[in-house]
């Protein structure tokens, strides 16, 4: 049966239910804050954290490595699954640090929708433009929060057309602010007609409806102030004037993105916001996939691998990987094949998540994040299925941007090193090379603050110092072509030839030189700055 208006096949209830979304930001936007604040409407957690706690706050939830909490950063992207109203959500908390953004264009492959938080005071920054055009790349359905709106921002007019120019999307609001800053006391609902206000004393409590019939009901007089009533509906009517109304299927297409405004530290804009979701977001979408697409109502179960998380839990060595549940109702202790290897695995542990707490999951549905705990049989990109030999596709791997050696401190335990190293590999946290000539290992990363992060881990996970230094080399770039024409370019080049953690053949280079030298001297050779996770 088709939904005759999008054309694709009714999903079963409990699948259609599920809303996949991940949160992308500038660093300090405020997305570990919402993500707290969706846990406390979802009754996932009592109180919601704070990312810089004192005394009484909590600290957040979806930071949990010790790193995360000593700086107030995100660092490394977590997964929470809980119900809303009649919704399932499954949310990706991603680092906003540019350090970091190999795992957020990793995680946006495993999610169907994307919820662009914004700060009133700064609008759209470098970052958020770059995720932002991950997104574009996948069609992927986008809703705003406009945060910190209690802060002093920026003219809501301003905010709006600084998205429209610089992401070349249209925008609808879904709500209007009544006042900034000091005098932010709340917003006007623009699809249902209602004054929410804000308590400022109450940091975790829900903002209070009054319902309005029309703007010119007087009961709004009764709660705006009238300095900022008259500026309101006159801004509220310029609105309506100017901007594109609400247009659902705009939306999915990735054309149109909803804007909500808020204060997600006092509790303001939040429940708005995923009702919005819940409205407007999209059902779990069909995955692209070799030889053939997944749908999400196939009965057989399929699932991905997008990311492999290392030592969540330090007692145990344990590695979980998150696996986006493509089709299908897996449930516990269900025989499914890995389809690299082409084995049969069992999974009778797998877990759902709510960031570093877990609990077994006994079944999932297609839109679902598990983790499964392996000791390092799945790797990003690796597809579970029933059976039938299907990849999913497109889950990328880009070159590293700085590349340093890596030392133990003490020379004996070189062994150890390279087990953590290979762990990290793994897990997509930083590239490993081996060089051909000399010992030691090479290490790749995005950004450089993903060095201290490493060394901070291997210390803390391994008992292991270590110290990088400076590489000769500046790039990396995957070698590919015919194999008798790659042996005769490796044995020339052999004080420039790595190899990765999956033995593929790198090419270290200094220079933008010794690339095109390369691309010169071996026309039938390809050089790669990324390459697909797959096997």
């Amino acid at each position: 049966m088709l939904d005759t208006a999008t054309n694709q096949p009714v999903l079963p209830p409990e699948i259609a239910r599920r809303r996949t979304f991940a949160i992308i930001s500038h660093p300090d936007a405020g997305k570990t804050t919402l993500t707290e604040k969706f846990l406390l409407y979802g009754g996932a957690i009592q109180m919601a954290g704070q990312v810089r706690a004192k005394g009484e706050a909590r600290r957040t939830r979806s930071d949990f490595m010790q790193m995360e909490k000593d700086r107030g950063i995100s660092v490394s992207a977590s997964a929470m699954s809980f119900d809303y109203d009649t919704f399932r959500f499954n949310l990706v908390d991603t680092p906003g640090h540019s350090d970091f953004s190999e795992d957020t264009y990793r995680t946006l492959t495993a999610v169907d929708a994307a919820v662009m938080v914004i700060d009133g005071a700064k609008g759209v920054e470098s970052q958020t433009q770059k995720l932002f055009e991950v997104c574009r790349l996948r069609d992927l359905p986008i809703l705003t929060f406009c945060n910190k709106m209690d802060r002093e921002s920026r003219d809501t007019f301003e905010i709006i057309d600084e998205i429209q120019e610089m992401l070349a999307i249209d925008v609808t609001p879904a709500a209007w602010p009544i006042g900034v800053g000091r005098d932010f006391i709340g917003c006007y609902d623009m699809l249902r007609d209602r004054l929410e206000l804000m308590d400022r004393a109450d940091r975790n409590k829900v903002a209070e409806s009054i319902e309005i019939n029309g703007l010119d009901d007087p009961k709004l007089a009764e709660h705006v102030p009238e300095h900022l009533l008259e500026k309101f509906l006159e801004e509220v009517e310029m609105a309506r004037e100017l901007l594109p109304a609400m247009d659902p299927q705009a939306v999915l297409e990735g054309h149109m993105t909803p804007i909500w405004f808020g204060s997600a530290i006092n509790s303001f804009g939040v429940k708005e916001l995923m009702e919005g979701i819940g409205s407007y977001g999209p059902q779990p979408q069909i995955q692209s996939a070799e030889p053939r697409q997944i749908s999400p109502e196939e009965k057989k179960v399929a699932g991905f691998v997008f990311k492999v998380q290392a030592n969540m839990d330090p007692k145990h060595r344990d590695r979980v990987a998150f696996v986006r549940m493509a089709s299908g109702h897996f449930k516990r202790g269900m025989k499914l094949t890995h389809v690299r290897t082409k084995k049969p695995m069992a999974i009778s542990n797998p877990v759902l998540f709510l960031a570093s707490d877990r609990e077994l999951a006994e079944e999932a549905w297609a839109g679902d994040i598990i983790g499964i705990p392996n000791h390092g049989q799945l790797r990003i990109g690796d597809t579970l299925t029933e059976g039938e030999a299907i990849r999913v596709k497109g889950i990328p791997s880009f070159a590293p941007e700085l590349l340093q050696t890596v030392r133990p401190g003490d020379p004996m335990k070189a062994k150890h090193l390279e087990k953590a190293l290979m762990q990290f590999a793994e897990e997509g946290a930083a590239k490993v090379f081996k060089p051909s000539i000399g010992s030691g290992f090479i290490v790749g990363v995005v950004g450089a603050l993903q060095f201290e992060v490493l060394a901070s881990r291997i210390e803390m996970e391994y008992g292991l110092p270590v110290r990088f230094e400076v590489s000769q080399f500046t790039s990396a770039r995957w070698v590919s072509g015919d194999k008798a024409e790659v042996e005769k370019f490796v044995n020339a080049n052999k004080q420039h030839i790595a190899h990765d953690h999956d033995g593929d053949i790198v090419y270290l280079t200094r220079l933008q030189w010794d690339i095109d030298r390369v691309v010169r001297d071996y026309p039938e050779l390809t050089l790669t700055a990324t390459k697909e996770m797959m096997t």
